[in-house]
């Protein structure tokens, strides 16, 4: 049975929420850049994101569910997420 990308990314975001760092890397390439929305700038590699995750977490909860999934001219695949963070405190 093949995933669609739809199913594929709703998974992954599925881990990210339930925190499963080793999950989400494994669908990330090695030299993956990512958005630090939290401190700023970007991470690179998946070393980095699993650190940033690490610290980030530690101070709040957030919860990321997409909700829309369109296509760019390019193909790429733009994805609308509602997004919920709580401090921890």
């Amino acid at each position: 049975m093949e995933i669609s990308h739809q199913e594929l990314i709703e998974k992954i975001y599925t881990y990210f929420n339930e925190r499963d760092i080793p999950k989400v890397l494994s669908f990330m390439s090695e030299d993956v850049l990512w958005p630090n929305g939290w401190e700023g700038g970007y991470v690179k590699g998946k070393e980095e994101i699993k650190n940033y995750w690490t610290r980030q977490w530690q101070e709040v909860d957030p919860k990321v569910d997409p909700v829309a999934f369109t296509r760019d001219g390019d193909g790429r695949v733009i994805i609308d997420v509602h997004q919920v963070v709580k401090d921890k405190s």
